[in-house]
């Protein structure tokens, strides 16, 4: 199974919409896809029309316990071919939890192993930070897209979160490649995203994906209606985009 982290310790750059979206794109594409919400804030619970407080069971309970199987935790979507595990506010506590831990780092890649062979890909929408968490899809990862707001701001912790892959890959998963950096909220219409998008391009030049994702009306409304991109506006920019970025991660 290819798994797929979408990491970035800044909030607001669009992992959760990327995550979403992408997940459902892959499963457009006749793949089977496991969507792990990995963030306490739930927002791709949410996303994917399901209310994270009224979960019966969560990653949190696969994480603390092992006895949980990953598989009794699976969600079926509105998505043909993609399933999700979703996240709640309990999830706060687990970096707590796991820090006692020997081999707290493998926690994730761990629980993992029981769904393995039925999924074709799996991707992780982690939370704003680089804790416990994080490192844990880090080390369960084979790739990792980092989703980049088109902003100057957006860019002062790429650096600290590239030195953090660098060093997950030395010390617990040689395997880990960056799959490329994503830029999003792009706005064509501005000089300064257009100059943000070249200085990018010139210098992560092969890192960077060449998708790009718009700032667009339709892609803020369907978290509010519980749906991907794909099913609440099909034919919208957005859609079309992230169908795009999916062929692109082929």
């Amino acid at each position: 199974m290819r798994t797929i982290a979408i990491a970035n310790q800044k909030g607001g750059c669009g992992k959760t919409t990327t995550a979403v979206n992408l997940s459902a794109s892959l499963a457009g594409q006749g793949l089977s896809v496991l969507l792990i919400d990995l963030d306490p804030q739930g927002h791709a619970t949410l996303g994917l029309g399901y209310d994270p407080e009224t979960a019966e069971k969560t990653i949190y309970d696969v994480i603390s316990n092992p006895e949980v199987l990953m598989s009794k935790v699976i969600l079926e979507t509105n998505i043909r071919g993609l399933r999700l595990v979703p996240s709640n506010i309990l999830l706060s506590g687990a970096e707590v939890e796991m820090a006692s831990l020997t081999g707290r780092e493998y926690v994730l890649s761990q629980r993992l192993e029981s769904v393995n062979s039925n999924f074709d890909i799996c991707v992780i929408d982690c939370s704003p930070s680089l804790g416990l968490l994080t490192l844990n899809a880090l080390v369960a990862s084979s790739e990792v897209i980092i989703p980049v707001q088109a902003h100057y701001y957006a860019l002062e912790g790429l650096k600290q979160l590239l030195e953090t892959i660098n060093i997950v890959k030395v010390r617990f998963n040689s395997s880990l490649k960056i799959c490329g950096i994503l830029l999003t909220f792009v706005e064509d219409r501005t000089l300064l995203s257009r100059q943000i998008q070249d200085q990018m391009r010139e210098f992560f030049t092969t890192l960077l994906l060449d998708t790009v994702i718009h700032r667009t009306i339709k892609l803020a409304e369907a978290p509010s209606a519980g749906e991907p991109i794909q099913s609440y506006a099909p034919r919208s920019r957005g859609a079309i985009e992230y169908e795009i970025l999916a062929k692109e991660v082929v």
